[in-house]
Order: C-alpha cells, then sequence, then structure tokens
C-alpha cells in the first residue's frame, strides 16, 4: 500500500486520494513514482479512514510544524475524510498548521462552496493558477469539470474571505511573460501568487 503519510524536503504530507478532476501536463505523479521518503504514493485503493487515523497515530510529528493536505490526487475529492483528519489532528496535535494544496476546484466538485468548511480546520490555502487564462488553462491543466477555471477564481475569493493564508502559485516551467500575466489575475483576487519549482 502506498504511504498515507510522507515526508518531503522539511514538509510532512497527507497523500488521501488518488482521485483527481485535472491531468495537468506538468504534474510530478506522472514523472516519478513517489516522492520524498515515500517508494510509492500510488494507492491500490484509496485509504479509508481508519487507516488514516493509524497512520496519524504512528507518525511522528516531531520537529515538523505543519501538515499538509498533498499527494497524488486533488484532496478535496476526497473532502469528508480530509476535514475528519484535519479535525483529528487538530485535536491529537494542535501545534502543526494544517494547509491543503489544491487545485481549486472543490467547490465545483462537490456542488457547493466548501470554503466555510475548510475555514473551520485549516490554516492555509494554496490554490494552483496554473496559467493567466482560461485558454492556456484549459490546455495545461486538462480539467475534467466545465468552467474549471472561472470556479478555481471564485474559489481563491471566497477562501481569502475566509482563510487569510491564501496564496495562489504557478510553476516556473511557464515562460516569464505568463508567469506575470498570472500575478496579475492573482493579486485581482486579492492574493499572492508563488513561483514554484517544477519537481
Amino acid at each position: 500500500m502506498a504511504q498515507i503519510l510522507y515526508t518531503y524536503k522539511d514538509g510532512v504530507y497527507a497523500n488521501l486520494t488518488n482521485l483527481c478532476n485535472c491531468r495537468c501536463t506538468f504534474c510530478v505523479r506522472f514523472q516519478h513514482e513517489g516522492i520524498g521518503d515515500a517508494p510509492t504514493l500510488w494507492h491500490k485503493v484509496n485509504p479509508n479512514w481508519e487507516q488514516i487515523k493509524a497512520a496519524v497515530d504512528a507518525f511522528d510529528f516531531t520537529g515538523f510544524k505543519e501538515l499538509v493536505f498533498c499527494g497524488y490526487g486533488e484532496p478535496t475529492c476526497a473532502l469528508d475524510l480530509m476535514l475528519k483528519t484535519a479535525r483529528y489532528v487538530r485535536k491529537t496535535h494542535p501545534e502543526l498548521k494544517l494547509r491543503v494544496n489544491t487545485n481549486g476546484l472543490g467547490s465545483l466538485e462537490n456542488g457547493r462552496d466548501i470554503v466555510p468548511e475548510l475555514a473551520q480546520v485549516l490554516d492555509a490555502v494554496s490554490i494552483s493558477l496554473n496559467a493567466p487564462d482560461e485558454a492556456d488553462y484549459n490546455k495545461v491543466t486538462r480539467p475534467t469539470l466545465p468552467g474549471a477555471y472561472q470556479a478555481m477564481l471564485d474559489f481563491a475569493r471566497e477562501c481569502k474571505k475566509k482563510i487569510p493564508d491564501t496564496r495562489m502559485t504557478v510553476v516556473d516551467v511557464l515562460p516569464p511573460e505568463q508567469i506575470e500575466a498570472s500575478r496579475k489575475v492573482a493579486e485581482s483576487c486579492g492574493i499572492k501568487l508563488r513561483v514554484r519549482h517544477f519537481a
């Protein structure tokens, strides 16, 4: 079975699902079997709550400041499990900050505004902007849901209202002019853009 919790650089991450509603051209899961100390992050079957709880209980969080929901899938495709895990970690490890790395399609995926639920348990949200306009976004991100680009921007604006540490990101494989254009899109949402390195 793939690791549920894994470490990469100085962080600890929760790999709750392999489900995703995008197929990003640059996605690391199409490049490597695993990341960090995880030989593989591909679940044969996505984990259930009992398996996730056992992984949290067995993990030594000493020295870590944050748990990030981010694996070989989109965390909000397993929203109920993510929320339950976050609540449990809040109770058992209150010193940890909780963040989700997301494609921003969680509300579209779940058919409702999920931001109020996220705001109850998360300290930070990092949203993949990926491109400065809808045409390039669809080309790079290849979402399975219609209206994804606008839904992602709407989600980002809602997050900014309720979760102060909201950021948007692009990968440094984009040309400089697209990165700058993406920065302006993020700023139009009142959010700072972070350029992340392609792994």
